[in-house]
């Protein structure tokens, strides 16, 4: 909507600007024709055509609380009974009641133009109903209310809110200044036409705050040029300050109260940045200086000097306010809460910003130190006629410390107080004053003194400033005073009160014309108004020659004129004007009726105060000032006026210049676009949460607000738009949703059906005359209480049946059951006849059997009592006997116990004396002791002595590990030797066995043989067999022996290594016990390392040249020794050969060097800038350039150009920011890189430290020619008859050069910077959809309930709803797989769509907080829905690559939860707060609760005392200094570190990796680049035979893995 479109609105309610004030009538103003030319008489007629019926809601006048709402009782003619709220019966008149909109939002309207009821109480509720939910601005069309809340409200102004404002269509977000600031500024760019801002409110509605909260948002927009190092907006702002130092006090009403008025312009060059600004002030209040009221006080500023730093109030001799006659004049002083000298502190810092020196700034309050003291001045009659003198030493004193400070003369300041010079053709004559027109004199002075400083601080804040000649257009911002009417109104109300006549007449020729422009644009057939406006009074005050000021400027003119022949001259001047009226008790008192009501004014000091001249005598002492600065103030008068003979001092009139200064201010407005802010205040008492009907309403009638009202219900005060005229009365014609009309032509049905008169149908709204809304609403409450009735009717019929049939079917369930308890009744008789007897027989003998018990258990218990005293008796004696005997124990205990503490506490006493007296001894010595010389020598050498014992310590726990070690292997070897000898012996044994068995069995075979042979002789060899026998026994023991031996020996092998392991153990938990004090000093030596190294890369590079240079010729010179050496036939090192070889090496040129070099960089630039790809997984160019890297070794290189050439091929290609794809890739490829340097590098030792490694050629050449003979540093190469070994696990570390460190640096700022570009390009994709995502569709009510429409509607609606969502899904799922296809790592993946949905959560979120709309039932399932979406997104991304997006979205999540809870009004605060929304703050819960409406179910929010709850809690918190902004910021920082990603992703192994096409036709230079088989093929069968070790070379594998 333009926002012509929108200020047309403003004749609704016609928000008006006026400040006013408490007790004035509203006279007539406006009128549309002659028959509303009586406008004072002219009551709302609307209830004399509204249908009122029983039940009717309506206001009716209260007079505590102006207007209260009840329900229609009775009607008998033209009385009405109502029942209000309260419980209270009220009868009025039907003409002087109102009806209420029940159908209105529970949170008020934020525009006014939307209310149904256009009246006072209509206005007077939504006021007070969003007050209360701290709502403290309100549009009417473009005009905005703004109720000062008197409490801190941070949140409304901080740097995010302005974001959400910025460039947002007016109506859009919810009220607020920064809207209006926006819709000037956007209107200045569009249009190229300047815009005025006008801020208007009595004091203390807050229009100085206001204004600042303009500037502020002006200068967000804008600001961006600077003057002298300050920014224009920072010394606008800061001019704020200074201005209300020196031009703020307190009132009555105000403890900050403007006096005087203040139009900014703000300048802006043709881009839109501020270029200048000035500050136009009138009518600084004069008399304040010297005279003042209790409680208010004097200008701020003095109390700011008094409240000044010790030497300050010392240099100026000030003292406490108490003591100086201008500021006691009021027993008030301090203001609640103010540090005056913080405050103080706070000018002087203003000041520095807008430009005045350090040399103007004392100057200024050196003046103002002495107008403190010119008041302490006082004068008594002097010894001659009329003259006067210093009253006492005290006034000497001030007169004399005012002339220091003015610095003038003493004796011709006191003359200038004293006497006048009268100039006559003849002579000069000095004449006396007496102590009156001395006193009179004295605060003339003080008065011009002030008001020259501040016209000069305003002149200087401006020329620091500085205004733009070139200026485009600018925008100004009007802070002025608003309608004054006091019981005393002297001059400076009366021009107060003609200023705001002035605005008066402007803003009624606004609002008509933009009223015409409505009616217009909507096509509606209007007779345009007829405009009578407030020109009478204007002409009244202003009109030449007859006007009030120029009859006070004529008086004041002649000498002799005094207030009384003024007033008289008015009274005939204007005996017969309407606007003018003569009391009729005063003499010389006015009474003008102004357009806020009548105001009488006392003429007394008008005369004083209009004359605005210099006496000569003040004039000649200030300007012959020594202070340039004094001096400065009373320029020197033109000749033209020394000529006067017969004036002492050349007249000039306030009232003139100022009519003059309004002449341009209206001209200025009127070359301008206007925008209206209306301040009001809501109680006297300046607390906060408290809204006085009373006193708002008379703002609002003073102000010309309801009197607008009444003149817009002449025309069409209410106007709806299509959509929701249908929504509310299409029940009133329901056959015009039937058919296939559009919605204008069914409303327009509507109309004719009712029979409307002068209701019009515009383009966009219905537009309709007053009280044709309550006309409806009652046809409408009719139609529903008809069909309220009917669907009664047919409920109890319904309910009447149903309890028929009940009761039938009880009645017939109940005569069974009587009959059947009929017949149980009689069974039950006779079954008791003759139960009866049986009864009766048992109970005699019962009650005898009874009667014999008792007897005998009486006599029982009689013996059992007698007994029991017996034994009783007995046992007391005993009991008596044994006590004695226990008393008497516990006595001599007591007392032998007592004698014993007594002893006891004597020892301890006497023990405690002494141990005192001891240890006092040991106090005094050990005193002396410590004032002794060299007690601090003793504690050095003591710790010292500490330190070389944990030195020793330490080494001779480092000898014990090493001996420890030492004699563990000594020991195992012994033990190992042991057992080898043990085993030896073990083997010897067995074969000596076997041998023996051997021979036994050869001889058992040939004894048995001859026994065969002679058996019948008898052989007795008995003997040597038992000898055989024994022997072979003794054998196997004695092998048996000896593995128990070997076992033990084992077990003691077992139990020393045992024992050796934890001894190592122990030994090594010492050994860390002492590391630990050496491992934080370590981390910081090599930090301080690494710093050094990379500080001092330049210095060495000269050095390292040189050294370069030798280590060349040295590995060229080895380099031909180990070709020598592989060589079939060997040459002689020394040979005349070689020689001449190694100095062709030494003599070849580094040209041909550097260009080898170059041109291997050149291939792998080449390659890389061209998109090779992944491999696996893997990105082929970070792989490529990673191994290029390693084998070249650049990355100890102390210079080299390869890595800025990487760098710039990095950069090239991510210039297109808009290409994802070629940002994906890059960041797949980047952090890849990364990640491997950063498991590679480490940074190098300190500079001059002797490497670690063996010297390596310092040329790329010479590196590439050692690859095939030497093995890198920290790569893993093996070769074992051409056949590879596997790889270890990880990468060796290298010491890093500078140039490796910053490429490190350049490739993690990369990462990061293509990281930002993906997920903004991301963001800016899906921006648009979110704003569509928000609010659901509007679908017409009269579409849905047609017929055979239903169906498809609903389809397409839900087609809309889902497209908006879809498209950000869609968005989403492609950026996904593009992520996917690019191979970055998932990591990142996870962080880029957490920060995407925390950004939609911020967006969705502030969205819901800022628009009213969007707080609605339907709105918050539409919503839900769209969440869905997301969440089926993230469960289908898995977590691997969504992570924990869908927890970034807890606070939309959250409230929009809140939003469709059913039963709200039953929720507490503690269920809210911790169960339902526990992420959400107070404020943002108290901010939906109180936006919510239910525009499904009509439902309420939360209630009354929940609301209550919050809004005490949020006052208690807004006194902490946290911010309590309930909107959220949205996060773009780099959410992970290197260290973070190092740890996130797996390892990498780049040994399989394919080379792209141009590596691999080169593969007879860059072999290591090619994969393990590949690089099988490249190398020559020759360099794949094992060769001999030589001197100088360990091993020559060619094959290089690299596994991460």
């Amino acid at each position: 909507m333009s926002n012509k479109s929108l200020r047309s609105k403003n004749f609704q309610f016609l928000a008006h600007y006026h400040h006013c004030h408490a007790g004035s009538t509203s006279p007539e103003t406006l009128t549309l024709s002659s028959y509303f030319r009586s406008v004072s008489g002219y009551q709302f007629a609307i209830a004399a055509t509204v249908n009122i019926i029983l039940g009717t809601h309506v206001w009716v006048e209260d007079p505590t609380v102006c207007w209260i709402d009840g329900q229609v009782t009775k009607i008998n003619g033209q009385e009405v009974e109502i029942i209000t709220t309260d419980g209270k019966k009220v009868v009025a008149n039907l003409s002087k009641i109102y009806p209420k909109d029940v159908d209105a939002p529970a949170g008020g309207v934020d525009d006014m133009t939307k209310l149904s009821y256009l009246h006072e109480p209509g206005v007077l509720q939504n006021l007070s109903t969003r007050f209360q939910l701290n709502e403290i601005y309100t549009y009417t069309g473009n005009i905005l209310i703004a109720i000062n809340p008197f409490q801190r409200l941070p949140h409304l102004y901080e740097t995010h809110m302005m974001e959400q404002y910025k460039g947002a269509p007016l109506g859009e977000l919810s009220p607020h200044v920064f809207a209006i600031a926006d819709v000037a500024f956007r209107a200045m760019i569009n249009e190229g036409k300047s815009n005025s801002i006008l801020v208007s409110g009595e004091s203390g509605a807050g229009k100085t705050e206001t204004t600042k909260m303009l500037m502020r948002y002006l200068a967000y927009l804008g600001g961006r040029k600077g003057t002298e190092g300050r920014t224009v907006e920072q010394q606008v702002l800061e001019s704020n300050p200074v201005l209300e130092a020196f031009g703020n006090a307190k009132t009555v009403r105000n403890n900050n109260s403007s006096r005087f008025g203040k139009f900014v312009e703000i300048q802006f060059d043709k881009h839109g940045r501020i270029s200048g600004a000035a500050i136009r002030t009138y009518l600084l209040e004069r008399s304040r200086v010297c005279q003042i009221s209790d409680p208010e006080r004097n200008y701020h500023c003095f109390y700011l000097l008094c409240a000044a730093p010790p030497e300050e109030i010392e240099k100026y001799k000030l003292g406490d306010p108490k003591t100086f006659h201008y500021l006691n004049q009021s027993n008030c002083y301090q203001l609640a809460g103010i540090n005056e000298a913080q405050d103080y502190l706070a000018t002087r810092r203003a000041m520095d910003v807008v430009g005045i020196t350090d040399t103007d700034q004392e100057a200024i309050f050196r003046l103002v130190a002495a107008v403190l003291h010119l008041g302490n001045v006082q004068f008594i009659k002097g010894k001659e006629v009329d003259s006067s003198l210093l009253k006492d030493d005290k006034s000497k004193f001030h007169l004399k410390t005012t002339a220091e400070l003015l610095m003038c003369d003493r004796e011709a300041l006191e003359d200038a107080l004293l006497k006048r010079v009268m100039v006559t053709p003849e002579e000069v004559i000095k004449r006396s004053l007496p102590p009156d027109a001395a006193t009179t004199s004295r605060d003339g002075l003080a008065k011009t003194l002030y008001c020259r400083l501040f016209d000069w601080l305003v002149d200087k804040i401006n020329m620091s400033i500085g205004q733009d000649p070139n200026s485009r257009s600018l925008i100004g911002v009007l802070d002025i005073y608003g309608f004054e009417s006091f019981k005393q109104n002297s001059f400076e109300q009366f021009c107060i009160n003609f200023t705001n006549e002035k605005l008066q007449q402007h803003f009624n020729q606004h609002v008509f014309k933009m009223e015409q422009e409505e009616y217009t644009k909507e096509q509606i057939d209007w007779s345009y108004i007829e405009f009578v406006d407030n020109k009478d009074v204007l002409e009244l005050i202003e009109k030449k020659p007859g006007g009030i000021i120029a009859l006070l400027d004529e008086a004041c003119m002649f000498p002799k004129s005094t207030h009384e022949t003024f007033a008289q001259k008015l009274y005939q001047t204007f005996k017969s004007h309407q606007r003018f009226v003569k009391p009729k008790l005063a003499r010389s008192d006015f009474t003008i009726s102004h357009y806020a009501g009548e105001v009488q004014y006392q003429s007394e000091l008008f005369l004083d105060k209009n004359k605005d001249y210099v006496v000569p005598e003040h004039q000649d002492l200030l300007l012959a000032s020594k202070c340039s600065f004094v001096a400065g103030l009373f320029p020197p008068i033109p000749e033209e006026t020394n000529k006067s003979s017969s004036k002492s001092a050349k007249f000039s009139s306030i009232g003139s210049r100022f009519k003059l200064q309004l002449q341009q201010l209206m001209e200025t407005l009127n070359s301008t676009e206007p925008h209206y802010i209306r301040c009001v205040k809501p109680n006297n008492l300046l607390k906060p949460s408290i809204f006085e009907n009373a006193n708002i309403m008379q703002q609002l009638r003073c102000g010309g607000v309801l009197e607008a009202i009444r003149i817009s219900m002449a025309g069409y005060p209410t106007r709806k738009s299509f959509f929701d005229f249908l929504n509310r009365f299409s029940l009133l014609a329901p056959e015009v949703l039937g058919g296939n009309l559009d919605a204008k032509d069914a409303c327009k049905k509507i109309i004719e059906k009712m029979k409307l008169q002068g209701a019009q149908i515009g383009r966009t709204k219905v537009f309709l005359r007053a009280g044709q809304m309550a006309d409806l609403d009652a046809r409408r409450a009719q139609i529903l209480n008809t069909a309220a009735k009917k669907i009664q009717r047919k409920i109890r019929t319904h309910i009447t049946r149903n309890r028929f049939l009940a009761l039938r079917k009880a009645s017939i369930s109940m005569q069974s059951l009587c009959r059947g308890k009929l017949a149980t009744k009689l069974f039950e008789h006779m079954k008791r006849q003759a139960a009866s007897l049986n009864i009766q027989k048992n109970y005699r003998r019962h009650s005898l059997l009874m009667w014999y018990n008792r007897l005998k258990i009486s006599v029982i218990v009689l013996q059992a009592g007698l007994r029991a005293m017996a034994a009783h008796n007995d046992f007391r004696h005993r009991k008596t006997t044994k006590a004695a005997l226990l008393v008497q124990a516990n006595w001599h205990r007591h007392r032998d116990f007592k004698y014993y503490k007594k002893l006891m506490r004597s020892a301890i006493v006497t023990q405690t004396r002494w141990r005192g007296r001891v240890a006092r001894k040991e106090l005094r010595q050990l005193k002396m002791n410590a004032r002794a010389t060299d007690a601090l020598q003793e504690a050095k050498d003591k710790l010292q002595k500490q330190v070389e014992d944990l030195t020793w310590r330490l080494q001779l726990e480092k000898r014990l590990k090493t001996d420890l070690e030492e004699a563990k292997g000594q020991e195992i070897q012994k033990l190992q030797n042991s057992l080898q000898s043990m085993q030896a012996k073990l083997d010897e044994t067995n074969e000596l066995l076997t041998k023996e068995r051997e021979a036994a069995q050869k001889a058992i075979e040939e004894a048995s043989a001859i026994v065969k042979e002679t058996a019948p002789i008898h052989v007795e060899d008995t003997e040597k067999i038992d000898k055989l026998s024994a022997e072979v026994e003794e054998l196997k023991n004695l092998l048996e022996s000896e593995r128990n031996r070997a076992n033990d020996s084992e077990k003691k092998c077992t139990e020393a290594l045992e024992s050796s392991e934890s001894k190592q153990l122990k030994l090594e938990e010492t050994v860390n016990r002492a590391n630990q004090l050496q491992e934080s000093l370590t981390r910081l030596e090599e930090k301080l390392t690494n710093i050094e190294s990379e500080n001092k890369v330049l210095r060495q590079q000269a050095l390292t040249m040189a050294q370069n240079t030798k280590q060349h010729v040295a590995r060229s010179k080895s380099i031909r020794r180990n070709e020598s050496t592989r060589s079939p036939t060997k040459h002689d090192l020394h040979s005349p050969s070689m020689q001449m070889r190694d100095a062709d090496v030494e003599e070849k040129p580094q040209k041909s060097l550097n260009e080898k070099q170059q041109e291997y960089q050149d291939l792998l630039i080449r390659c890389i800038a061209q998109p090779l790809g992944f491999s696996k997984g893997r990105p082929v160019a970070a792989c490529i350039i990673y191994k290029c890297l390693r084998q070249w070794r650049s990355f100890e290189a102390e210079k080299t150009s390869i890595f800025d050439r990487i760098i710039q091929i990095i950069g090239q290609a991510i210039e297109t920011q808009d290409n994802n794809e070629i940002l994906a890739y890059w960041l797949s490829n980047a952090s890849t890189l990364l990640l491997l340097l950063q498991r590679t590098l480490k940074a190098s030792g300190a500079a001059g430290a002797p490497p670690h490694r063996r010297p390596t050629s310092a040329t790329l050449f010479g590196r590439m020619t050692q690859s095939f003979r030497g093995t890198p540093q920290g790569v893993n190469i093996s070769l074992i008859d051409g056949q590879t070994t596997s790889a270890s696990d990880t990468l060796q570390q290298v010491e890093a050069k500078y140039p490796a460190l910053l490429f490190k640096q350049q490739l993690t700022a990369y990462v990061e910077k293509i990281y930002g570009m993906i997920r903004d390009n991301l963001k800016k994709e899906i921006s648009p959809l979110l704003g569509l995502c928000i609010q659901a569709p509007r679908i017409s009510r009269a579409n849905l309930l047609k017929g055979t429409a239903v169906a498809l509607a609903s389809a397409a609606s839900q087609d809309i709803l889902i497209a908006h969502w879809q498209g950000i899904v869609n968005n989403i799922g492609c950026f996904l797989n593009m992520l996917k296809s690019n191979n970055v790592p998932p990591f990142l993946v996870r962080k880029i769509f957490t920060q995407i949905f925390s950004f939609v959560n911020v967006q969705l979120f502030n969205s819901l907080l800022l628009r009213r709309e969007c707080c609605s039932f339907s709105n918050g399932e539409y919503v839900k829905a769209g969440l869905s979406e997301l969440e089926q997104w993230c469960y289908k991304a898995t977590e691997e690559y969504a992570g924990s997006a869908w927890d970034e979205l807890k606070h939309i999540r959250q409230a929009i939860g809140f939003l469709v809870i059913h039963q709200k009004p039953k929720k507490t605060l503690d269920e809210i707060s911790h169960d339902l929304c526990p992420v959400l703050s107070i404020q943002q819960l108290y901010r939906i609760s109180t936006m919510y409406w239910d525009d499904k179910y009509g439902t309420h929010s939360l209630s009354s005392d929940v609301i209550s709850n919050m809004r005490v809690l949020m006052t208690e918190d807004s006194n902490n200094a946290v911010s309590s902004s309930f909107l959220l910021d949205d996060d773009s920082s780099i959410p992970f570190s290197v260290d973070d990603l190092s740890k996130s992703m797996d390892q990498i192994n780049i040994a399989d990796i394919e080379p792209p096409p141009l590596i691999r036709d080169n593969s007879a230079n860059c072999s290591f680049v090619l994969p393990v088989s590949h690089e099988k093929s490249a190398v020559s069968a020759a360099e794949l035979k094992p060769k001999k070790k030589m001197t100088n070379q360990k091993s020559t594998p060619p094959n290089i893995t690299f596994v991460e």
